[in-house]
């Protein structure tokens, strides 16, 4: 599936926080007053993100629970409590979930059975959250100020409940008197006690070894998983290239997955099948995070990160039968907020032909934004935008495209290439020599594809909105097969879904994007395509987050409303599809060739 971006004007750079790392939990003392708890994200049963750092109020209570645990379940109607008499003072209450193998049903039966609707319930499914807090057993509290994060009382509710018996009425409440010591600004007299719920199950990898091997354990996972990225010359920040790298950008590994911004294909995992679903394990991402937790000790053994890495491909997807290049390179000066261009480049052939990849090498990843590659011809489709036909896009984040058999790209006698270039500048004059490579079929293909699109343009984002919600559809007129789905935003883009509405009165979901990140922005590929009956809507809904709270939003005192600019939004569902097969013309297509770019 092809990936599309649209106009946007800078590259959000991510700023990264190092200001807190694992919180590491005493055995006797109280805490001291500097422990801060970790940023993380959860989804709750409804696909929705959650993020501690970005929670409203002044303390939230995190109840962690699994679901059948007599002693959780009982503690439901004490949340209802802290929550009716502590709620209107800016205390929120979040229900946990760490049971990893509790499954998306159970919880939302047991959920609405103890009525815990009435407050976040949250999936820890790797357990990440509970091994941060230092969390052993369900009906535990936490408690974390708002403001500066400050851990401020762990361990059980009260005393009324514990293995085996319980009292007719607890005779101390503990997380009561820590939200009155808080609220009041007093110290909180005890911060610490014993939890009575039922064990949390690590897992056994985490288990199996107090501190996980460096070399037998740990690079491993990074070398399988990680270093693709984050190596010389590759698009991480930084090069997973030894120990000493790692350890010194452990905690911010610890944050990152925490937080879920890696790896960064976040999906609901609930909805949806997808080609390329990166996703560490439970097991991984525990040995990951008790290795950082014992301080990342390097341990005994070779290091498997400073072994020599095969040379990054030119094109991942092998010799392209086409590469296409700039008449000559682009200049692009230190400062100033620069208008697109859109420079003709030469077609592979005057014939029809149809394309089954495409792939883009950025010449200057430093300033280069986004690259789309155009056709246009005599009676061309085109959006509105006078474009013509969308062949192939890329923007940070992006991956080939590649059809399954028996689809393509067709590109019409006669057609014209364009390309829209967008650059920002970096303060020092740059030069870009950006090259797009085509892989071509042999002959026409059974079904022609085509990046279609559901887009709103009438968006008015009213100021500091956290949650501005939009809606768009594409119906469609012909039976068709979808392949992929590419959501686009910007800045202030929140969350996004895909749903086909069926003829029948049906509702599919397709895709569920809690998190939408502007620095990546990706394309989700079909693990098996979509067929769709004519007189289908694909609807898109989703949200802009206007906010102060929004660390990329440019200005929360505007009102924002459709533009080309990253400081304006936008809000597309772009999708691949191809209406049922038609008759086609046998033409065959050019291979082998480089073609434009300077003598």
């Amino acid at each position: 599936m092809n990936r599309f971006f649209s106009s946007c004007s800078q590259t959000s750079i991510r700023t990264l926080r190092f200001a807190f790392g694992l919180f590491l939990l005493g055995t006797t003392q109280a805490w001291a007053k500097s422990n801060t708890a970790p940023d993380f994200a959860l989804l709750d049963l409804q696909g929705r993100n959650h993020e501690l750092h970005r929670a409203e109020g002044k303390a939230v209570v995190l109840f962690f629970t699994g679901v059948g645990c007599p002693i959780a379940r009982k503690s439901a109607e004490k949340l209802h409590a802290i929550a009716e008499k502590y709620g209107s003072q800016g205390v929120v209450v979040w229900t946990i979930n760490s049971f990893a193998n509790d499954s998306i049903k159970a919880e939302f039966d047991e959920a609405r059975e103890l009525g815990l609707f009435g407050f976040p319930y949250l999936r820890d499914t790797h357990q990440l959250v509970a091994m941060a807090l230092h969390v052993e057993r369900t009906a535990e509290v936490v408690l974390i100020g708002l403001k500066d994060h400050q851990l401020l009382y762990q361990g059980a509710i009260d005393d009324q409940f514990s293995a085996g018996a319980e009292r007719p009425e607890p005779t101390a409440r503990y997380l009561n008197d820590a939200l009155d010591d808080f609220l009041a600004n007093r110290p909180i007299r005890l911060a610490k006690t014993e939890a009575r719920g039922c064990r949390i199950t690590l897992s056994a990898v985490a288990e199996a070894a107090a501190v996980p091997s460096y070399a037998r354990d740990v690079a491993p996972i990074l070398r399988e998983n990680c270093v693709e990225c984050h190596r010389a010359g590759a698009i991480g920040p930084w090069a997973m290239d030894g120990h000493a790298r790692v350890e010194n950008y452990s905690r911010m590994v610890e944050e990152v997955l925490l937080t879920r911004r890696m790896p960064p294909f976040d999906p609901n995992p609930e909805v949806g099948h997808f080609e390329d679903f990166h996703r560490l394990s439970r097991e991984q991402s525990q040995t990951i995070l008790r290795w950082i937790a014992a301080g990342s000790p390097r341990g005994d053994g070779p290091d498997p990160l400073i072994e020599p890495l095969p040379a990054l491909p030119d094109w991942p997807m092998g010799k392209p039968d086409v590469v296409i290049r700039l008449p000559e390179p682009q200049k692009i000066p230190a400062t100033g907020v620069l208008d697109y261009l859109h420079i003709p480049v030469p077609t592979p052939t005057t014939n029809e032909f149809w394309i089954s990849g495409a792939d883009i090498h950025p010449g200057n990843r430093r300033v280069l934004h986004h690259a789309i590659l155009y056709a246009t011809w005599p009676g061309c489709p085109d959006s509105g935008s006078g474009n013509g036909v969308f062949v192939y896009g890329w923007a940070p984040g992006s991956n080939p495209s590649k059809y399954p058999t028996g689809v393509g790209k067709r590109i019409a006698a006669g057609a014209k290439f364009n390309l829209e270039l967008h650059y920002t500048t970096v303060g020092s004059a740059q030069t870009d020599d950006t090259e797009i490579a085509l892989y071509l079929h042999s002959g026409p293909q059974a079904r022609n594809a085509e990046t279609r699109e559901a887009i709103e343009y009438s968006l008015l984002i009213p100021p500091g909105s956290a949650e501005a919600r939009h809606v768009a559809t594409y119906a469609f007129k012909n039976p068709a097969t979808l392949y992929g789905l590419s959501p686009h935003m910007h800045f202030r883009g929140k969350w996004m879904k895909y749903e086909l509405l069926l003829p029948d009165g049906k509702r599919q979901a397709l895709l569920d994007v809690p998190r939408y990140d502007f620095n990546w922005q990706l394309s989700y590929r079909l693990k098996e395509p979509i067929k769709v009956p004519a007189g289908s809507w694909l609807m898109v809904t989703g949200a802009f987050d206007n906010s102060e709270g929004n660390p990329y939003n440019p200005d929360a005192k505007k009102s924002v409303t459709f533009g080309p600019q990253s400081w304006d939004e936008m809000f597309i569902g772009f999708f691949d599809a191809a209406d049922e097969p038609t008759t086609q013309a046998s033409v065959t297509g050019p291979g082998g060739q480089v073609i434009g770019g300077t003598p």
